[in-house]
Formats: structure tokens, sequence, C-alpha cells
């Protein structure tokens, strides 16, 4: 049950921070693109043997602009079975808008698991010069500050882009999401492989073969997620989960491979199409 609450709260943040890219376009020579991607879920390995098997599927619609702001719809649904007849269903719906400066984000989350009740995280975060106000409708009415310093997801993929296109190779940014139960920052390491020329593809998929991403470059992107408050109390650097993607230059992500420490699951894309976009005026 934890191992699969933390597979969801992962897809959930993949879909947030490689997809939902809109904050900055213009720092990672935007624009994004916006598109609906559906990826197929399946087992890599169990290191602890606790899972024999996995399947799911990723439905993420990512639409908007530079001057009205990013929505993300997202739903994950899948399925582990860790053997002796023992399965566990999920499924997660997440919902998600940010402006693209990075100053406001909205997010409402719904996690369930089998037939018990849902969980619910609904709030919003405002940047206010060096914090961020908080505030939780659910699971319970909470406001509370963070440090300005601190990025949502829109912001942590502008820095990623950035800095994969003048050569960086690592990048740490602390980030909020609004996952968990709507309190968690995650400390972020990044570690960003050489660019791919569009013409190099080992696996073609329907976004390699696509008109809007045939003459795009991409990179390698490998983003780990620790835990800010274990680290800060007990300097404990084991990530919570680790997730790896090719990332394009206008945002879209592919290839994607989800590492929860005990066992590994990749999302294949299966279907993808690219949506027009209203001009800002």
């Amino acid at each position: 049950m934890v191992h699969l609450f933390r597979t969801s709260l992962g897809v959930m943040a993949l879909a947030a921070a490689a997809f939902g890219a809109g904050g900055g376009a213009q720092a990672a020579s935007g624009p994004f693109l916006a598109h609906q991607a559906l990826y197929d879920l399946s087992l890599v390995k169990s290191r602890s043997n606790s899972i024999n098997s996995a399947r799911g599927r990723i439905l993420y619609n990512f639409t908007g602009s530079s001057c009205e702001g990013y929505t993300s719809e997202f739903r994950q649904v899948s399925e582990l079975d860790s053997g002796e007849g023992k399965i566990t269903l999920s499924d997660l719906r997440s919902n998600s808008w940010e402006d693209a400066a990075g100053k406001s984000y909205r997010f409402k989350i719904e996690t369930r698991m089998n037939e018990a009740d849902a969980g619910r995280v609904d709030g919003s975060a405002e940047r206010d010069g060096d914090h961020i106000n908080v505030k939780l409708k659910l699971p319970a009415p909470k406001s509370f500050t963070l440090d300005g310093k601190i990025v949502f997801p829109t912001e942590q993929i502008q820095r990623i882009i950035a800095a994969a296109k003048v050569g960086k190779s690592l990048l740490e940014l602390s980030v909020y999401d609004g996952s968990d139960d709507g309190q968690k920052v995650y400390n972020t390491l990044t570690v960003i492989g050489q660019p791919i020329p569009a013409d190099r593809t080992a696996s073609p998929d329907a976004s390699t073969t696509d008109e809007h991403m045939k003459s795009l470059k991409r990179w390698p992107v490998t983003v780990s997620y620790f835990d800010r408050e274990s680290q800060q109390k007990e300097g404990e650097q084991t990530p919570v989960y680790a997730m790896a993607f090719e990332l394009y230059e206008n945002g879209v992500s592919r290839q994607l491979v989800l590492d929860y420490n005990d066992f590994v699951i990749s999302g294949a894309m299966g279907k993808f199409d690219a949506k027009d976009s209203k001009p800002c005026n």
C-alpha cells in the first residue's frame, strides 16, 4: 500500500514537473506545446520481489499560454500485483494551474486506493517577496508559509531546460507541488545528460513521429526527490523516488522510468496529440 501511494505521488509529480512546463517560456526559448499524451505503465524490475507485476495508464492533458497561465489535467490508474492474489488498484486524479511567472499555483489532487474513501488535497500557493503563502482547503483548512527560494513545478522545468541549454549537468532545487497532504516540500537533484539530436531515435514512439517534434532536440534527465524535512533533521540522502525521462525543449517528455527503490516502472508513450494554443494578444 505504501509503495503504491508513493507511485501515485511520483507520477503526479512527474506530470506536474515534466509535462506542465509553462513558467518562464522566454528563458527556456518557448513556446511550450499544448498536448495530450497517453502512457502505458509496466514493471521493469522488482528489487525486493515485493511486486510480481504492474500495469496501468497515465492520461495527461496540458493547455494554456504564457499570458493566461497553464493548466494540466492528469489521471493515472495503476494495478500492482504483490502475489497470492493481493492486488492493489489506485486511481489518481490531479488538476493544477500555474501562472507563467511562477507566482501563483492552484491544485486539486484526489487519490483512491481499492475501495477506500478518496484522499483529497485542495489548495493554492502565492509567492510574496521572500516567502510563499500556502492556503489549504483540504484535507483540512490550514495556512502556512514556505521559503521563497522554493519553486513550483513549472519553474522547476523551466530551470531544467535553461540549464540544459547552457550545458549544465547538475541542478539542485526545492520544489512544492501540493502532493502528499499538501505540506510536503521535496529537495531535488537533477542530472542532465548530453543533448540528443532530433534525428537520433533508438525507440520511436508517437512523439518522435509527430510533425511538431521532429526537429527538436531533447535531453536525458534524471530527477531524484528527497524528503526535505528528513534531510534537514537527519541528513538522510536516500531519495524517496527518482524519475528518468527524455525532455524536449518544448516541455514534452518521453521514455519515462519511475524508480521507487523497491521496484521500477516504465511509461511508454502510446498516443500523442499536439493541440493549438491561443496566441497572446
